[in-house]
């Protein structure tokens, strides 16, 4: 019985300095005699307790502050790089040197280690590129691909093993993680890595699909 009444005691002691929290500001001398007691070590006064707690924080929010800047930094990187890669591609003159130029950039500017394109009709003046492979859009082989084609998403990760064979051949093993960005219409663009933990799904994919609205967009140009 007295052990129930000390814990009803308890709680209703903890109720009355939760709603009076400037309670012990009037006896400091209880505050200073308060003790709490920590997960390592021995037991720590009220004040040293609070002021633990709040470097913790402050550690927390320098944290959380030094991955907000870089992110920010990584964004503004992609969005000036990106920029120039639409900048890049309108300048072109035909149809081939918009994709060597598309391909060159995701391989310099995007740290891309293996770079493929796949496109639906031929393009003159691109006969063996090791990066370029011509398929009709009707072809059995992009069986594999038909979904992210049909709703133009791109995909990041590791892709099935038959879109890693189609995509890079006999350098399939190289590569650990992709990012796939499919083009209605047009084709397909995989950047691969060798680097498991490069491209991963979830990840953001806004200048993904900037960059492939800013290809189409290059060669359409040259439509008709």
């Amino acid at each position: 019985m007295t052990e129930t009444q000390e814990k009803l005691g308890a709680h209703e002691v903890a109720a009355f300095l939760r709603r009076h929290p400037r309670f012990l500001q009037q006896f400091p001398d209880l505050a200073i005699s308060l003790v709490v007691p920590r997960e390592e070590g021995s037991a720590a006064s009220l004040a040293s307790y609070q002021l633990e707690v709040l470097r913790d924080k402050n550690r927390e929010l320098s944290r959380r502050l030094q991955e907000l800047f870089a992110n920010a930094q990584e964004n503004e990187r992609l969005s000036v790089r990106t920029h120039q890669l639409t900048l890049a591609l309108m300048r072109q003159n035909t149809p081939a040197d918009t994709l060597r130029a598309m391909a060159a950039s995701l391989a310099e500017d995007f740290n891309g280690d293996l770079v493929r394109l796949v496109v639906f009709q031929p393009v003159a003046g691109l006969d063996d590129t090791e990066w370029l492979q011509v398929i009709a859009q009707d072809d059995a082989r992009l069986q594999p691909f038909r979904d992210c084609l049909a709703d133009g998403e791109p995909l990041c990760g590791r892709l099935q093993p038959e879109k890693h064979a189609l995509l890079y051949g006999a350098r399939a093993e190289e590569v650990q993680s992709t990012a796939l960005l499919p083009l209605p219409g047009v084709g397909l663009i995989a950047v691969g890595s060798r680097d498991t933990n490069r491209f991963f799904p979830g990840m953001g994919t806004l200048f993904l699909r900037m960059m492939g609205e800013s290809l189409a967009t290059a060669l359409k140009r040259f439509e008709g």
